[in-house]
């Protein structure tokens, strides 16, 4: 059984055409199956776990990047693929690096069923699929228990498993959501290159780290906030994603 998550923001009424699109195209493609439709009284994670027990064959995700990182809290270390239908260009650069187009074409996605493996950065006891980051200012950095680094300048740490938010990030950068490791970076409004004077390199991959910021949480994929201390880890291979054959990696 195919299951749909629509996130709450589908709810407006000006996404009514471009959801009935989807369920035409959806239909068209033999995929039709259950609709869920988030809310305040529903909990995507008991939603999700609830599904997964009645045998659910895909859980796709409709909506923007919130929707995914939601979704894949719920889902990693499960065998069960995650769809994703992403609506609208806005805050959807996650779907845009795994290839998958708006709308309608990420159903012709969901109908090719290529799936493959991705890993998971993982902070405490949540997930991110894109990447975590947290200001500068006040924050410690430990990496691999060798060293410290200690930030005083206003700026971001970023921390990138997929390099979904391309602007953002350093030119140099070669994420890959397959190779078990992360990437670690910190941009300052003085130097885009601080870590480099430190490690000599401009961006430093790693498998274990913990963060301290006693002001500032660490933000996950834009969504989830946690509080340090935070030990950031890689789980290797975590979840099952359906993905288009434009994939960024």
């Amino acid at each position: 059984m195919h299951v749909y998550i629509y996130d709450s923001f589908l709810n407006q009424k000006k996404y009514e055409k471009v959801t009935a699109r989807i369920e035409t195209r959806i239909t068209d493609l033999g995929l039709n199956g259950k609709i869920n439709r988030l809310g305040p009284m529903k909990n995507i994670n008991d939603l999700i776990s609830n599904e997964i027990k009645r045998g659910a064959k895909t859980i796709t995700a409709v909506g923007n990047d919130e929707t995914i990182c939601r979704a894949i809290n719920s889902m990693a270390g499960s065998e069960v693929p995650l769809g994703i239908i992403p609506i609208s260009k806005e805050k959807n650069s996650i779907a845009a690096s795994l290839g998958i187009g708006l709308e309608e074409e990420a159903c012709d996605v969901l109908s090719a069923r290529r799936i493959i493996k991705l890993d998971l950065g993982k902070a405490n006891n949540f997930y991110f699929l894109a990447n975590a980051s947290i200001a500068n200012r006040g924050t410690t950095i430990e990496i691999n228990k060798h060293y410290s680094i200690e930030i005083l300048e206003d700026g971001e740490v970023g921390i990138v498993n997929l390099g979904a938010d391309n602007k953002s990030l350093p030119e140099n950068i070669n994420s890959n959501p397959q190779d078990g490791i992360l990437e670690l970076f910190i941009k300052t409004k003085q130097s885009k290159t601080f870590l480099k004077k430190l490690t000599g390199q401009s961006i430093f991959p790693f498998k274990k780290l913990t963060i301290v910021n006693r002001h500032h949480p660490v933000v996950l994929d834009g969504t989830i906030k946690i509080n340090s201390p935070i030990e950031i880890s890689v789980e290797k291979q975590a979840l099952n994603v359906i993905v288009g054959k434009e994939r960024g990696f």
